[in-house]
C-alpha cells in the first residue's frame, strides 16, 4: 500500500487490506451507521466522492471495485477517487429502515467529515443522484460541483409504479430475482447482443447478492419517496445532469425534468442506457471529467 499524501488519511484498496470502518457521528434522530470504504485511492490530489455506487438499491457487485475504479477513470486527471458503499449493502452496516435519501447524505456528511475532506466533486448515479441532491443542498460550502447521472427530483407515475412492483416481487422471489430484472432495464439492447461475457457476469453477480430483503426494501424507500423538486431552486454548487440516452429505468425525460429546475446547471447525454458508466464508460468518463475541471481542484 503506497503511503498517503501529506494531511490525507490512507484509505484501502480495492483486493487489499480492508480500510478501517468509519463511523460517522450522528445527527438528529439519525441512527450511527458503520461505513466502510471499498474503493481504490488512485491518484493525491484530490477526491471526487461518489455517494453510491450506480443502479437502484441493492446493486453492488463484490469485487468489482477496482472494475468500477477503473470505469471512472479520474487517476488520468490528477483526481483520487472515493467510493464507499451506502447503508444496506455491501460492507456498510444494515440497521433497521426505511431509509432515506436525506438520510443518506447524512452519512455521507458523516464520512467525509470522519475523513477531513472538504472542496470535492461529488457524483451520484441513480440512488446516488438523489443522495447528491440532497448534500448539495445541505452542504453546499463542502463542494466545487455535484454531477447528477441517471436519476430525477421525484420518482413521478412511472417510476413509482415500477418500484412498488419491485418491493412487492422481493419478499418472495428474493432480491438476487429483483436484481435480474433490473439488469432488463438498466443495459440497451445492444448490449445484450454484443456483450455476452460481460452480461453473464452481471447475471452471475446478481444471483449470488446476499442483500437481505429488509436492507433492499429500505433502501427502496428512498427512490420511492425522494421528492426535491420545490427546493432545487435553492441548489447554488455548479451542477452537471448527465444521463444515459436510452435510459428507460430512470426515463431520460426525468432527468431533464431535474436539469431545468435547477438554476444554471449544464445537460450532458452520454451513449448508453441506465447503466451507461459501464456500457459506455469512455464518455461517461470524459463528460465528468471535463466537468470538474472547469470547476477547479480540491485542496
Amino acid at each position: 500500500m503506497t503511503a498517503p499524501a501529506p494531511g490525507r488519511p490512507e484509505l484501502g484498496r480495492a483486493g487489499g487490506p480492508a480500510p478501517p470502518p468509519a463511523t460517522p457521528p450522528a445527527r438528529g434522530l439519525l441512527a450511527p451507521v458503520t461505513i466502510r470504504t471499498t474503493g481504490e485511492v488512485i491518484a493525491e490530489r484530490f477526491v471526487t466522492a461518489i455517494a453510491l455506487g450506480p443502479f437502484v438499491p441493492g446493486q453492488r457487485l463484490p469485487g468489482h471495485e477496482r472494475e468500477l475504479a477503473g470505469m471512472l477513470n479520474v487517476s488520468r486527471a490528477g483526481y483520487r477517487l472515493l467510493l464507499f458503499d451506502n447503508r444496506g449493502v455491501g460492507k456498510t452496516s444494515k440497521p433497521a429502515g426505511p431509509y432515506s435519501s436525506a438520510m443518506m447524505a447524512e452519512d455521507a456528511k458523516g464520512l467525509v467529515d470522519h475523513l477531513g475532506i472538504t472542496g470535492f466533486h461529488l457524483l451520484g448515479v441513480s440512488m446516488g443522484g438523489m443522495i447528491a441532491q440532497e448534500y448539495a443542498l445541505a452542504y453546499p460550502g463542502d463542494l466545487r460541483s455535484v454531477t447528477l447521472g441517471c436519476t430525477y427530483a421525484a420518482p413521478g407515475p412511472f417510476c413509482s409504479r415500477m418500484f412498488a412492483m419491485w418491493a412487492d416481487m422481493a419478499p418472495v422471489l428474493g432480491v438476487p430475482f429483483v436484481m435480474r430484472d433490473v439488469i432488463l432495464w438498466a443495459f440497451t439492447v445492444d448490449f445484450f447482443s454484443t456483450r455476452a461475457g460481460e452480461l453473464a457476469e452481471f447475471e452471475t453477480g446478481m444471483w449470488y447478492l446476499d442483500q437481505p430483503v429488509s436492507a433492499y426494501l429500505a433502501q427502496m424507500a428512498v427512490i420511492q419517496h425522494h421528492d426535491t423538486a420545490s427546493r432545487l431552486a435553492q441548489l447554488v454548487t455548479p451542477t452537471l445532469v448527465l444521463a444515459g440516452e436510452q435510459d428507460i429505468l430512470i426515463p431520460v425525460s426525468l432527468s431533464r425534468q431535474l436539469h431545468e429546475a435547477i438554476p444554471r446547471a449544464e445537460w450532458q447525454t452520454v451513449p448508453g442506457g441506465h447503466a451507461c458508466l459501464w456500457e459506455h464508460p469512455g464518455p461517461f468518463n470524459n463528460a465528468v471529467i471535463d466537468f470538474v475541471r472547469r470547476h477547479g481542484k480540491g485542496d
